[in-house]
């Protein structure tokens, strides 16, 4: 199973880089509105639903309301479009905030919350589209930055995410695993534990530091970007759990089987889909 994860990741994580970088906006629109399609198909068993009918028709609703915020809001000109679209957008983003302050509610509680959520199907529907319909939108608003002057300025801000959280995954792993005693959500992911989830906002802040030297941030920035980077690994881990939550209550190992070793696309975006909007807005807001 190590040995699939790996080669996996050493496959996906250059295409993910070089989709990034070298996609033209409108095809790296599209390639994140199929991601969001797949991982609204993979919700299906998450909300209930095992037939293929039920998840055809959340895919589709799913894409529908993505395609809207496309068909609204010009890429090229996301952050200079008129101020009613970005509030719009802001919006958007800020349901997200809403819907994860909740999840963080939900996650702490389980299971002693858990029959509401879990006996309506169309609730659970609705957390799936307040998880991924935000999340395109996120990545949109981050890989279009400052287009107009630089066209690579937003793919950097999108690889400091993923340092974000690809190091602190990673440094929660070896750390929980290696002293790891503490268990941090037994009821809901008994793998994780206190030390993993620290070692992990650590790591991350260390490998923040180092990208920050090779491109001569300021104290100033740092400033800015040290709390940003302990906010942003910390909310990865509430994605990460709140998939295993909804997993757990469906009685499923993964979301999928189309990443060998990984298992489905949720499996692998779950803390993605937490941190990206509120990335975008600590951005929009903060800057750096």
């Amino acid at each position: 199973m190590l040995k699939q994860r790996i080669i996996t990741a050493l496959i996906l994580a250059p295409a993910a880089i070089s989709a990034i970088f070298y996609l033209s906006l409108f095809n790296f629109a599209a390639v994140m509105l199929v991601v969001m399609a797949i991982g609204a198909w993979e919700w299906g068993p998450l909300m209930g639903c095992a037939s293929k009918r039920y998840r055809i028709a959340f895919v589709s609703i799913t894409s529908i309301l993505i395609a809207t915020l496309w068909f609204l809001i010009p890429l090229e000109e996301l952050w200079d479009a008129p101020k009613h679209l970005i509030e719009q957008a802001n919006i958007v983003l800020w349901l997200a905030v809403a819907w994860w302050l909740l999840s963080a509610g939900l996650t702490f509680l389980y299971p002693r919350c858990s029959k509401f959520w879990s006996s309506h199907r169309s609730v659970r529907g609705l957390f799936g589209w307040l998880t991924l319909v935000p999340t395109w939108l996120a990545f949109m608003a981050l890989r279009t930055s400052e287009y107009q002057v630089d066209n690579y300025h937003g793919a950097q801000l999108l690889m400091f995410l993923f340092l974000m959280v690809w190091s602190a995954d990673v440094g929660a792993y070896f750390v929980g695993k290696s002293i790891g005693k503490r268990k941090l959500l037994p009821n809901v992911s008994p793998g994780k534990t206190l030390e993993g989830f620290l070692g992990g906002v650590v790591f991350a802040c260390i490998m923040v530091v180092i990208a920050g030297y090779f491109i001569d941030w300021t104290m100033a920035q740092y400033r800015i970007v040290i709390p940003v980077t302990i906010l942003i690994t910390t909310i990865s881990v509430l994605g990460d759990l709140n998939e295993s939550m909804f997993k757990r209550q469906a009685g499923v190992k993964d979301s999928g089987t189309i990443l060998p070793g990984h298992g489905g696309i949720l499996d692998r975006i779950d803390s993605l889909t937490a941190t990206a909007p509120i990335y975008a807005l600590c951005y929009a807001y903060l800057g750096w």
